[in-house]
């Protein structure tokens, strides 16, 4: 914890990031801006993050020696996946009391969504019904009926490990390994937010967004802050969040989605501990960015004001399909003319069909014409090689 009385000398904190895409490469912007020292590892070589990282180190999520590495130049680590190796972080932890936020212990609970749920489920946190289920038959379909959701325990991301059996006869196009079935939630929208926690339990909450996902991928194409909904139900979406963050006693900022059903219930679907793609129109819409706002809570310093400035719409920037290799921009400069459009390029080498390679965030008071906007850039620029 930062000592309110002492002077920092900068650099004012030696932050340790494991993870160099594009949630990195924004955290490594912010901590630049903050007067921070950033290390980043990163198996790829001038990944996304480390083209702004003081240090980067190349290696493997899961190789103990560039995790110390990463670790032995930096006074507290975060991540940007889940998909690293939290057995060696926890047990690191453990032995040396270095700060890893969220903690690696959280981090093994949100790896597999079998624990995730039975967290939910144990804090009394409203989520579908689910059943752990190792080998997908008939039967055990049978007993949620169709259409029922399978999703893998470990690794899956922006859609992938996920799959809706609709009808007995898919049963036998089920993904391979360890899974949970989970009650399919007929849903009227899909809504986030962001919550962020300090290491004193200091909690703030982001506005409560909506998200509309792309036809193919199943990947986050266009947010809308705020979300077009009640305000009794924003006001329940940020209490169900927070009682997320609060049950895995998490610090830092966490993007928690929701299902919303037509009848006003809400459902958690997931949670990521880490600054989430539904939170990234905070940077130009919100007082304190989540990426600020993670670094905050992470370093022991004071949670910034979360209000939204000016309703905004982002449109996620993904690879064309049918296209791969060192990227090509068309219509850049004419959606640039588009007025109150911020553009983020994400520093990705290689392009590939829907991949996420940077995004816009526009800011209208009227949420309408903030959409035409969105969907022009949709229209106009593409991402080919």
């Amino acid at each position: 914890m930062i000592s309110h009385s002492s002077r920092p000398g900068y650099p004012f904190m030696r932050l340790g990031i494991i993870g160099g895409g594009q949630l990195g490469r924004m955290m490594a912007s912010q901590a630049k801006q903050m007067g921070f020292f950033v290390a980043v590892l990163d198996p790829t070589p001038n990944s996304p993050a480390g083209q702004f990282a003081d240090v980067e180190i190349v290696g493997d999520f899961y190789d103990p020696e560039k995790l110390q590495e990463l670790i032995h130049c930096s006074e507290v680590a975060t991540y940007d996946l889940e998909h690293i190796d939290a057995a060696f972080l926890k047990k690191l932890s453990a032995e040396t009391g270095f700060r890893i936020h969220p903690a690696p212990q959280l981090l093994e609970t949100i790896q597999d969504k079998l624990k995730q749920k039975e967290l939910f489920a144990r804090h009394g946190i409203p989520t579908p019904r689910f059943e752990q289920a190792d080998k997908i038959d008939l039967a055990i379909c049978s007993r949620f009926g169709f259409p029922v959701v399978q999703k893998l325990r470990f690794g899956g991301y922006d859609g992938r490990g996920v799959k809706v059996l609709p009808t007995p006869d898919e049963v036998t196009a089920a993904l391979s390994g360890a899974s949970i079935l989970e009650e399919y939630v007929a849903f009227e929208k899909e809504l986030a937010v962001m919550v962020a926690r300090g290491a004193n339990g200091e909690t703030k909450c982001y506005p409560v967004v909506e998200m509309q996902f792309a036809a193919m991928g199943n990947i986050l194409e266009i947010l809308i802050a705020p979300a077009r909904i009640e305000p009794h139900v924003q006001r329940r979406a940020q209490e169900i969040g927070v009682a997320c963050v609060e049950a895995l006693q998490g610090v830092g900022a966490f993007g928690v989605e929701l299902f919303l059903a037509p009848s006003g219930k809400l459902w958690v679907n997931e949670i990521a501990p880490r600054p989430h793609n539904s939170g990234h129109y905070t940077i130009e819409a919100c007082v304190t960015s989540q990426f600020e706002q993670h670094l905050r809570a992470i370093t022991g310093l004071p949670l910034g004001a979360t209000q939204l400035l000016q309703p905004a719409v982002m449109l996620n920037l993904l690879g064309e399909p049918n296209f791969s290799g060192p990227p090509m921009l068309e219509g850049w400069e004419e959606i640039l003319a588009i007025p109150n459009l911020s553009f983020h390029w994400y520093g990705k080498t290689e392009t590939r069909p829907l991949r996420k390679m940077g995004h816009v965030t526009i800011l209208n008071e009227n949420i309408d014409a903030a959409l035409q906007h969105a969907r022009r850039v949709k229209e106009i620029l593409k991402i080919k090689a």
